[in-house]
């Protein structure tokens, strides 16, 4: 029996000799995989606390593969701590991954969720270094409190997006805590979403507000008190920092359901609204009401046949066009200020532009458009702010266009144009501080004073800020 016992001892030990180890593979070609690209700590804080996530990361070659840089991207000071394989640190080098194999590394955050000088977002990355490739992990955590909307699906050609009215569903977002998107809220076909007054929304980077068709945005604030759509970046570097988020993005809605946005802020964006046909021609409007869209790097309002109706609405300082009408639709702006004196980098638009067609695949197609404009400024600091490109190829297209008392920044037009009267032409409206969006009129010199259509003040009587404007009105958002 002895013998026997050492004879299998002695089969082993020769097996284990005559087995040789995995080499280490240097193809530049095998990289990591990882359980998620994304570790998203979604607890949402409502004490100091602690959370900890898992990250598996994977090796599906036939060799080891050697990391040789895991490099926790925020150091020391990272909020974030990591852990691999059992080791503390938030750098690592020459960890093995055995062939067909994984290892684990565990991540920790602690946030305080009172502590106001906390972003609403922490992020941090950590950094892989595996045969001369970097591959990156993004490490996202939720900070002060607030409601979090966070981007749960995602549909081919679209941004990924959580849905916050679905059909039939009417969803209040109110003044208690600040809401934080994270990615896309959508508003489904047949659904609301109703913002009230005071409500403060901080949105991500890339994100935004978006209405399917058929859907509906209603928000509502007061002058007191307006609703505020802005980055979710606190530090004061980017008070004023424009593109930090997407846009607001309104497609095609139902008769009777109309966008309506009455005192508003929105800023810092790429494109403050977009409102467009997209599924099929617009049955519903955009009413504008006391808002302000300022400092966005595309453009303030663009509208891709749509109907919008704006009066005391503010539209400034954008990197291409303030206000941008395509392939026609219908319009009308009462007591509008629209004004473009942007600085961030070199702008050749003008700050508004008009336009009935779109030239696709070498055809020129047309589209019903009316648009006019009462007791508004358009200027800036371009010598030509004012454009209209209307195609008239197509006589059975309807065209009708009127500017009647504003004042215009233009030597293309004059009260001589047709569809153009009672309007002052390249005078300067003196505003109070243009670079710090302040678009009052500072001076009762100023142009704008007192020459606007009295019939068309009684239809808008107060201002933007509540000023009655009937006496002697003024052009644009704001009386003197």
């Amino acid at each position: 029996m002895k013998r026997i016992f050492l004879i299998i001892i002695a089969a082993i030990m020769l097996f284990s000799s005559c087995r040789k180890e995995n080499s280490i593979s240097t193809d530049p070609s095998q990289m990591l995989a990882f359980s998620t690209d994304t570790v998203m700590f979604d607890t949402v804080f409502t004490s100091i606390g602690s959370s900890t996530h898992q990250l598996k990361i994977y090796n599906n070659y036939p060799e080891d593969l050697n990391i040789s840089e895991i490099r926790l991207m925020g150091g020391e000071s990272s909020r974030f701590k990591l852990n691999i394989d059992g080791e503390h640190g938030s750098v690592f080098y020459d960890k093995i991954v055995p062939a067909k194999d994984s290892i684990f590394s565990f991540l920790n955050v602690t946030i305080d969720p009172n502590d106001q000088r906390t972003p609403f977002v922490v992020e941090d990355s950590i950094l892989f270094v595996t045969n001369g490739n970097a591959q990156m992990i993004k490490l996202v955590a939720w900070g002060q409190n607030a409601r979090y909307i966070v981007a749960d699906r995602k549909i081919n050609g679209f941004p990924k997006f959580k849905i916050v009215a679905d059909s039939l569903e009417i969803t209040h977002w109110t003044n208690e805590l600040p809401y934080v998107v994270y990615g896309y809220a959508l508003i489904n076909s047949y659904g609301t979403l109703h913002i009230h007054e005071g409500t403060h929304v901080y949105v991500h980077g890339g994100g935004g507000l978006w209405s399917w068709s058929d859907g509906q945005l209603i928000i509502e604030g007061t002058a007191e008190h307006p609703v505020v759509i802005e980055s979710d970046r606190l530090e004061p570097f980017f008070d004023n920092e424009p593109g930090q988020w997407d846009r607001i993005w309104l497609m095609d809605g139902r008769e009777g359901a109309d966008h309506i946005i009455d005192h508003a802020v929105i800023r810092n964006a790429f494109i403050g609204i977009q409102a467009e046909s997209f599924v099929h021609e617009t049955h519903n409007a955009l009413r504008l009401r006391n808002t302000v869209i300022e400092n966005h790097t595309g453009v303030g309002l663009y509208a891709v046949y749509y109907a919008v109706e704006a009066h005391n609405t503010v539209i400034d300082n954008c990197g291409q066009y303030a206000f941008a009408v395509a392939q026609g639709g219908a319009y009308e702006l009462r007591h509008c200020t629209i004004g473009n004196y942007w600085w961030k980098s070199t702008r050749t638009t003008a700050s508004m532009l008009l336009s009935n067609y779109v030239d696709q695949d070498g055809e020129r197609y047309e589209y019903p458009f009316y648009f006019k404009m009462w007791n508004s400024i358009v200027h800036g600091a371009q010598e030509e702010e004012f454009g209209i490109a209307l195609s008239a190829v197509s006589p059975e297209i309807d065209t009708t266009y009127l500017i009647d008392h504003c004042l215009l920044k233009t030597k293309k037009y004059s009260n001589d144009s047709p569809c153009i009267s009672g309007c002052i032409f390249n005078e300067d409206p003196l505003f109070v501080d243009y670079r710090n969006f302040d678009m009052h009129l500072s001076d009762a010199l100023s142009p704008a004073v007192g020459t606007g259509n009295p019939i068309i003040a009684t239809e808008v009587p107060y201002d933007l800020e509540g000023k009655s404007r009937t006496g002697a009105p003024d052009l644009g958002a704001y009386q003197y």
